[in-house]
């Protein structure tokens, strides 16, 4: 009953037995750089749905922040989870829309990982400053899209079924290799 209620509201329905898909917004100028994201998102699990564009100017679009709508706006139809973008790009940086992104109201609580070839203490720094959740390295490897689940809140809810639980955000911990280290909770105010 459920799965139909989410069909008419055009919502997508739990696919692959309970996985939950995370609709990814990948932003790159680099053809080359942005196959590598899309082939190693994709072949993670099947659990990413990937939209792929070149600019920022393009991602504003997707998001529905092109000023170009007609009547009432909507913003991030696209139902957007996470946003990787590089950060450096012609005409509007990954910078540019990091801060476009983080400004607008109802778009800020959307997690964005930015991703640059140059590993610059500054850059790093500057992004984190104004709300990027993460600084990548390209090119980027199986254990960042790893990563990347945990910054996402997927939009099509787990399944019931099963003995898993919940933990708080606050509990869960992230083994990065050779030390485990407790994430900080987040909480989005709407």
């Amino acid at each position: 009953m459920e799965e139909e209620a989410k069909k008419e509201r055009n919502e997508e329905v739990e696919s692959d037995g309970g996985v939950e898909m995370v609709r990814v917004l990948v932003v790159d100028d680099s053809p080359v750089d942005r196959k590598i994201v899309e082939m190693l998102l994709k072949k993670s699990g099947r659990m990413f749905e990937v939209i792929a564009v070149d600019s920022g100017e393009k991602a504003m679009e997707v998001l529905g922040l092109n000023g170009v709508t007609i009547g009432r706006p909507h913003f991030n139809e696209q139902k957007i989870d996470v946003i990787l973008t590089d950060y450096c790009m012609p005409q509007m940086t990954g910078y540019d829309l990091l801060k476009a992104i983080k400004e607008h109201n109802s778009l800020k609580s959307i997690p964005v990982v930015m991703m640059s070839s140059e590993n610059d203490p500054q850059r790093i720094s500057r992004c984190g400053g104004i709300g990027a959740e993460d600084f990548i390295l390209k090119p980027l490897k199986v254990k960042d899209v790893q990563r990347l689940r945990t910054y996402a809140v997927p939009r099509t809810p787990i399944s019931k079924s099963g003995t898993k639980r919940k933990l708080p955000v606050d509990l869960v911990t992230e083994n990065s290799g050779y030390e485990t280290c407790q994430r900080v909770a987040k909480v989005a105010v709407a």
